[in-house]
């Protein structure tokens, strides 16, 4: 086993795995580590779908890897590619099969010709004064020491940054409150067509849906947001112990199979082995009692069966490093204009209420929070600017970190977590520490334009 490397990513979920391609792409001898058999993280092992969202209306603003693997998928079968959002939230969204996903990051990841090594966990770091000199991974092998000259934390929860010694923030800065988990459950044997005719016979009661019915008349792969009343019924007879006010399902490319991302586990953590332990146990339960009311209360449901839940618990946020620069909820909603950024997106602010029912969900051309059953569908357009800084910290020379634990706030994490915004921090973050590794010198030192135009000739999208 090799021991030895330009670059070591711990974490191959999709901000992780686009950083190893990106940096062995350019030439740097890369490792990447991942706790589980197969790259993905939310997408693979948490039964996270559709990927929302590569664009801001009928702009695509997240491209290169991403938009690479997206192509891969569309060719093998594996994804129909952006189709319109039928539920009216976003513009567009991209449906895959998981399964085909993990295929596909495979290739990808030994074709730019990255070291890999799976079933491994970070164990410790060593510093040598403001740099990390080398860590500790545990896996069938036993304990090993790996040393690089720069390392890439993506492991979602900020482990690699934290036990270096780099300060963070918990949740939301008022009371360390950290979003809903959700189990994911996937069925199949839906009819989806009576889905629609349901909403044809009685558009008023789905608010969401009715903005755009032609949206949802013409799409083959449906996404759909409604049921309240059936839910509220459901929950008052004590037939559902789930605190969420509606359900929210999409179809993946397979006809009739659905993702339901409706069960939310409150008041846990995901830092915490004993707090994940009952989040995986409640989230079963709430994916069972969901799955028989689905049965018995929603048309379409009646023949559905349980593909699966999870695999595991589905994480929204936890810790947040402190960076040279924190992004805001402002930077967001007022679209920054920041000249180092590296990535866009044109998700919005959407926080799944950490206490109980509510979501919110604020757009950055609007300037006041909304329900998302008053959505205006014109602010679909709008995206912002995500800054290099926010992904290094004051502590670290030769630390990057990317994925949804990089220096921001409680509120404009809310809107850059999502999976297809992650690959375009990952391809940064990959590229970042191959030009510090070729000039020998510290991350806060990479010169961003220089990053930017590398950027932008390898197929992302950035305006400069």
């Amino acid at each position: 086993m090799k021991t030895n490397y330009d670059v070591i990513v711990t974490g191959g979920g999709m901000s992780g795995v686009f950083a190893a391609i990106a940096s062995a792409r350019n030439g740097a001898k890369t490792l990447i580590i991942e706790q589980y058999g197969y790259f993905g993280g939310s997408l693979t092992a948490n039964g996270v779908g559709p990927m929302m969202t590569f664009f801001a209306g009928e702009k695509q603003v997240i491209k290169g890897l991403g938009e690479e693997m997206v192509q891969r998928m569309v060719e093998k079968g594996y994804s129909p590619g952006h189709v319109l959002d039928s539920t009216n939230y976003i513009s567009y969204l991209t449906p895959f099969s998981a399964e085909g996903l993990k295929i596909v990051l495979d290739e990808m990841v030994q074709e730019a010709g990255c070291d890999i090594l799976f079933h491994t966990n970070l164990v410790s770091v060593e510093k040598t004064n403001s740099k990390i000199s080398s860590i500790t991974v545990l896996n069938k092998d036993g304990l090993t020491n790996l040393t690089a000259k720069y390392f890439i934390d993506a492991t979602g929860d900020a482990d690699l940054a934290t036990e270096a010694g780099v300060p963070f923030q918990l949740g939301r800065e008022s009371d360390q409150a950290m979003q809903p988990m959700t189990m994911n459950l996937k069925v199949y044997g839906v009819d989806t067509q009576e889905l629609k005719n349901t909403v044809l016979k009685d558009p008023e009661k789905f608010p969401r849906l009715n903005r755009n019915l032609n949206v949802m008349k013409n799409t083959e792969i449906l996404s759909f947001i409604g049921f309240d009343e059936e839910f509220k019924k459901a929950k008052k007879e004590g037939r559902l112990s789930i605190p969420r006010e509606d359900i929210l399902f999409f179809e993946t490319n397979v006809p009739g199979e659905f993702i339901i991302n409706t069960t939310r586990i409150i008041n846990e953590s995901g830092v915490s082995a004993e707090s994940l332990t009952r989040a995986e146990m409640l989230g079963r339960k709430q994916c069972a009692e969901l799955f028989k009311f689905l049965v018995e209360d929603i048309p379409g449901f009646r023949n559905a069966k349980i593909v699966y839940t999870g695999p595991s618990i589905g994480i929204r946020g936890t810790r947040q490093i402190k960076g040279v620069y924190t992004l805001t909820n402002k930077d967001v909603l007022e679209r920054t204009d920041f000249k180092t950024h590296i990535a866009h997106s044109g998700y919005p602010i959407d926080i799944h209420n950490p206490k109980g029912e509510g979501t919110v969900s604020v757009h950055s051309a609007q300037s006041e929070e909304i329900e998302h059953e008053k959505f205006d569908a014109s602010t679909f357009d709008s995206y912002y600017k995500i800054p290099y800084e926010i992904m290094i910290t004051n502590e670290l020379e030769n630390l990057i970190v990317t994925g949804r634990c990089v220096s921001a706030s409680f509120e404009a994490q809310a809107a850059i977590r999502t999976t297809p915004t992650m690959t375009a921090l990952g391809q940064a973050a990959g590229l970042a520490s191959v030009l510090a590794l070729k000039e020998n010198q510290s991350v806060k030192e990479v010169d961003v334009s220089a990053l930017q135009d590398i950027l932008i000739a390898q197929k992302a999208y950035i305006e400069k």
